[in-house]
C-alpha cells in the first residue's frame, strides 16, 4: 500500500496520532482569544501540581514505603538550608553539606566505594517518590552484577547538584549518582534527572558532570534509565574522567 499524505488523513485521526507521542498541548483550540475551558482547566491543574511538587517536603516512610526504606536502609541528612523557603531563595545553602550530616553521612556511609547513589529531593519531591523506588533496585543489581562496591544510599533534603563536591571529598566514591528531582513544568511534576560524576570534589563545575534527564514514565522509564547510568559508569571508570569530555555510547540495534 502506497504510503499516505497527511492531507489523507482525517483531521481527528491525525491529532490523536500527534498528541499520543508528546505530552505537549498540541493545536489545543481556543474560544476567541481564549483556552477552552477543559484547556484552561487542565493547565491551572498542572501549575498547582508542580507548585506542589517543589513545595512539599520528603516524608521518606509516606513517600518512599516504610517496606522500602527499611530494605535499603535509607537514612536521611540535610544540606545547610535549614528549611525549603531558605533552599528555594538561597540555592548556594543546597551546594553544601551541614557539619551534622558531614558526621552523620561519615559514621553510617563506606568511603572508596565504585558507586554512591545519593537521593535528593531537588525542585520536585513527586519526581523522587515516583521514579526512585523502581530505579534505585536496578541500578544496585546492575552494579553488583558487574562486580562493583556499591556505597549505602542515603537521602538528602533540600538538595542542590552541587553538593555532589562535598560528597566526593567526604567519602571518595569511584562514581557519584545523585538522583534529583528536576524542576517541574506544565507536562509533567515528576521528572527525575540522574546526575553523575567521577570523584567529585572542590572546584568541580557543571562541566564535570554528566545527565541523563526525563526519568518519568513518558519519557526515559527505569530500567532504560539504568541501564544508561550503568553504561556512563562504566565509561567514567574506564577513562577516569566525566564532564564535556565523555559522551553516552548508545547501543546500536540491528535494521530489520
Amino acid at each position: 500500500m502506497a504510503a499516505r499524505s497527511l492531507s489523507d488523513i482525517a483531521p481527528t485521526t491525525f491529532l490523536a496520532r500527534l498528541r499520543a507521542h508528546t505530552p505537549a498541548r498540541v493545536l489545543a483550540g481556543r474560544t476567541g482569544a481564549a483556552y477552552r475551558t477543559a484547556t484552561q482547566l487542565d493547565l491551572r491543574e498542572a501549575h498547582a501540581a508542580a507548585a506542589d511538587a517543589v513545595r512539599t517536603e520528603l516524608d521518606l516512610a509516606r513517600g518512599l514505603g516504610e517496606e522500602f526504606v527499611r530494605t535499603w536502609k535509607l537514612f536521611e541528612v540535610q544540606t545547610r538550608a535549614c528549611s525549603k523557603e531558605e533552599y528555594l531563595l538561597r540555592p548556594d545553602l543546597g551546594r553544601r553539606l551541614s557539619a551534622a550530616t558531614q558526621a552523620t553521612v561519615r559514621d553510617r556511609c563506606p568511603t572508596g566505594a565504585d558507586l554512591q547513589v545519593v537521593i535528593g529531593d531537588g525542585l520536585s519531591v513527586t519526581a523522587v517518590v515516583r521514579q526512585v523506588p523502581p530505579l534505585l533496585p536496578l541500578l544496585h543489581s546492575g552494579a553488583v552484577e558487574r562486580g562493583w562496591q556499591c556505597g549505602q544510599p542515603f537521602v538528602l533534603r533540600y538538595c542542590r547538584v552541587g553538593v555532589m563536591n562535598d560528597i566526593g571529598e567526604l567519602l571518595a566514591p569511584q562514581v557519584v549518582v545523585l538522583l534529583i528531582g528536576e524542576r517541574p513544568g506544565l507536562s509533567t511534576a515528576e521528572s527525575l534527572s540522574a546526575y553523575m560524576a567521577f570523584r567529585p570534589r572542590a572546584g568541580h563545575t557543571d562541566a564535570d558532570r554528566n545527565v541523563i534527564s526525563n526519568i518519568h514514565a513518558h519519557g526515559v522509564r527505569p530500567q532504560a534509565a539504568a541501564d544508561r547510568i550503568l553504561r556512563l559508569a562504566e565509561q567514567m571508570r574506564r577513562r577516569q574522567l566525566s564532564g564535556a569530555e565523555i559522551k553516552e555510547e548508545f547501543q546500536k540495534k540491528a535494521l530489520p
